[in-house]
């Protein structure tokens, strides 16, 4: 390292940039429509660390949840709920039915789909008027929907529907599922498949806190 090569300290403390207050805002350019879906971890998380992104520039950012609705294999208060309430700009709400649809676990699958007709008039209402408390949405994650649609929850041609009915200025993201969701993507500008390599479930490792909840 020669003199006048900065030391790896202050070349992190010229990279900074000071934190600012989050101050409600409107995006300039939001309207787009992204879906994430795949065999892999990660669309739920990466689709909620945009969210709080958008969140941190003051920007309205709503999460409602498909499918989810708790399970026996993690705790009922899941880390990224706390978060969410933490943070100032950012909601959520949940739709799911206890358990897994399809998977014998004691749950109704006739709940799950009742659940899910729930989850879509909803998000036909937000759609229709993007707002929470008064407040315009301007990102809303539709979280596992895409694998409601897989599992013959939600009607794709539904879902088609409801992207088309979306106003022009709302950033829609919906996540969910293992295969390709070719109704949706076909209508996506952004399209990313989550492809698993390994994972450690493979091996019988359960869900962790902290990680999967």
């Amino acid at each position: 390292m020669t003199d006048d090569t900065p030391s790896p300290s202050s070349a992190r403390e010229a990279a900074s940039v000071d934190e600012q207050p989050i101050d409600p805002a409107s995006p300039e350019e939001f309207g787009l429509v992204q879906a994430f879906w795949g065999d892999g971890k990660g669309k739920t998380t990466a689709a909620m660390g945009m969210g709080f992104r958008a969140a941190g520039h003051g920007y309205r950012v709503h999460m409602l949840q498909f499918m989810k609705g708790g399970a026996g294999s993690v705790e009922d208060v899941r880390g990224e709920y706390n978060a969410i309430e933490a943070f100032p700009r950012f909601s959520y709400e949940n739709s799911g039915h206890y358990g897994w649809h399809g998977f014998h676990d004691g749950s109704d699958d006739d709940e799950h789909a009742a659940r899910a007709e729930g989850g879509v008039a909803r998000l036909r209402d937000l759609l229709a008027d993007p707002q929470i408390d008064g407040e315009r949405v301007h990102m809303l994650i539709v979280d596992e929907i895409l694998y409601a649609a897989n599992r013959g929850l939600v009607d794709p041609e539904t879902v088609v529907d409801l992207i088309g009915s979306k106003p022009d200025d709302l950033e829609l993201v919906l996540t969910g599922g293992h295969d390709r969701p070719d109704y949706a993507a076909d209508r996506a500008d952004l399209v990313t498949e989550v492809r698993k390599e390994t994972h450690p479930i493979d091996d019988g490792q359960g869900a962790r806190k902290g990680t999967e909840y």
